[in-house]
Order: C-alpha cells, then structure tokens, then sequence
C-alpha cells in the first residue's frame, strides 16, 4: 500500500487508517493497537488534553521511535463558535494546524449539525487550520462543505458508536463520486466487513476509535481493521464484476460441449 499514498493538504499518508486515542481499558493496550494499526494520524478530543502542557499530556506521548499526524477534534461543541474557539486553543498551543470540526446538538444520536459545521469549516479554512469536518452522508452537504475548503470530507456510516455499519451505501458511493478531496469514513463502524465495505466503494480511508478500543481484544482488532482497509482498497482498485440477476458459468456451455 506504501505504493499508494493518501494526499491530505499535501501531506502523504502510507496508511488510510485514523485512529482514536479514547476508551482503551489501559495505555498499554492503546499503545499496541496503536501499533498493530499502522496508523500515522491519531485523533483525540481537545477537551481531553492538557493544553498546558500537551507535549507531556499522557493521551499525546509518542510511541518509542514514532512520530504521528495529529487531527484534534472540537468534539462537545454546541455549535461553530464553540467549535472554532476550542480549535484556537488547540493551535495556539501548539498541538496542531489539523482540526476536525465535530459540533453535536443532540446527545443521544451525536449526529452532526450541518449548518453550524458549515460555518465552522468557512471560518477556520480562512485562517489557514486544516479542515477536516465530520458530517452526515448527504452528498450535497459533502460537497459543499468541500466547496468550503474542507481538505478531507468525513461522513459517518451511522451514528457514533453504534456500529451500526454503512447504513447508505448509496449515498456514501455519490459522495466518494462527486468528490475532488479525500473521503473518510468517520463514525459507525463496527467490524472488519464494515471497513472494506466502505473502503469498496470507494472511500479514502477510515478513521475509528470504538470499534477497536472496546473490542474483546483490542490489539487483534486493530489488526484486523488494518487488513480490511488494505483489501476494501486494493478490491476498489481491481474493480468488482457488475452484479447480473442470472447466473453465468465460469467455463461456458461451449467449451463443454466442444470437449
């Protein structure tokens, strides 16, 4: 895959995973599943982290001899204020130009609000952050919020934490369609199948956090999601056989005959 790179604002990433940092029943086993991930980009929300100190905050410690893409998130905010202030605390402290707009009104599905994440990716694309929004798979939202200046465009599979998997595989395929940045697939997920279903039709990679972090064996989960984004990729790139509502035999009715 090495062969392939992902191109976000003219960073090249070898993997197309993005992992979360949240929820693992201990830093040790955060630490391996970062690991057997592959990843390169570690998400985490900015309210968790010491600002004061982010180099020394225990979420943000690099793994011996790694270093890592970071793409903070405005996850609790309300509406775009909110979310654009905490992504200026995130990048005065020096933690990241990455941000990933997360602005939630309703607690009990988490789903995005689309108008207030518009105007927070408008005004933090104008001063210079790297945008990438979470939002719902509406291919015209996507699109615009592309038009914005969004530097990857993220719509979820189903709700947060559900793992509920791609619950519109149609909507998801007309947006990785109508795209000219990388699609991400945030939020929803829940196994292996769903990973390479998404990335089959087409998305740029994948970013998770409860899937992995609260899997029986986090680490082998972490593995597992891995492969599934290489063979999702490397099936998209192959291109499947249309679908037919007939059968066709492999060796032909012809061949059998002659022989």
């Amino acid at each position: 895959m090495k062969n392939d790179p992902l191109m976000i604002a003219g960073q090249e990433l070898s993997s197309r995973f993005f992992l979360g940092t949240g929820r693992y029943p201990n830093p040790f086993v955060q630490n391996e599943a970062i690991k057997a991930s592959g990843t390169e980009v570690l998400t985490f929300a900015i309210r968790r982290v010491n600002l004061d100190a982010p180099g020394e905050d225990a979420i943000l410690q690099h793994l011996e001899g790694q270093t890592f893409t970071y793409l903070p998130n405005t996850s609790g905010a309300k509406n775009a204020e909110e979310a654009i202030r905490i992504a200026r605390l995130a990048k005065a402290s020096g933690l990241s130009n990455w941000i990933k707009v997360e602005i939630s009104v309703n607690e009990r599905t988490l789903l995005p609000d689309p108008i207030e994440t518009l105007k927070a990716t408008e005004v933090l694309v104008k001063e210079g952050f790297t945008v990438l929004p979470y939002t719902s798979d509406d291919p015209v939202l996507c699109k615009r919020l592309e038009e914005a200046g969004a530097a990857a465009v993220m719509p979820g599979g189903a709700p947060i934490g559900t793992g509920l998997g791609i619950l519109n595989p149609y909507n998801l395929g007309l947006i990785v369609e109508e795209a000219n940045v990388p699609i991400i697939v945030d939020a929803g997920l829940g196994s292996a199948k769903d990973v390479t279903e998404a990335m089959e039709l087409g998305a740029d990679g994948v970013l998770m956090n409860t899937p992995v972090a609260k899997a029986k064996d986090p680490v082998k989960m972490a593995t597992a999601m891995r492969y599934a984004i290489e063979a999702g990729r490397l099936s998209y790139l192959a291109g499947r056989i249309p679908k037919k509502k007939y059968a066709t035999a492999s060796s032909g009715f012809e061949t059998l005959i002659s022989n």
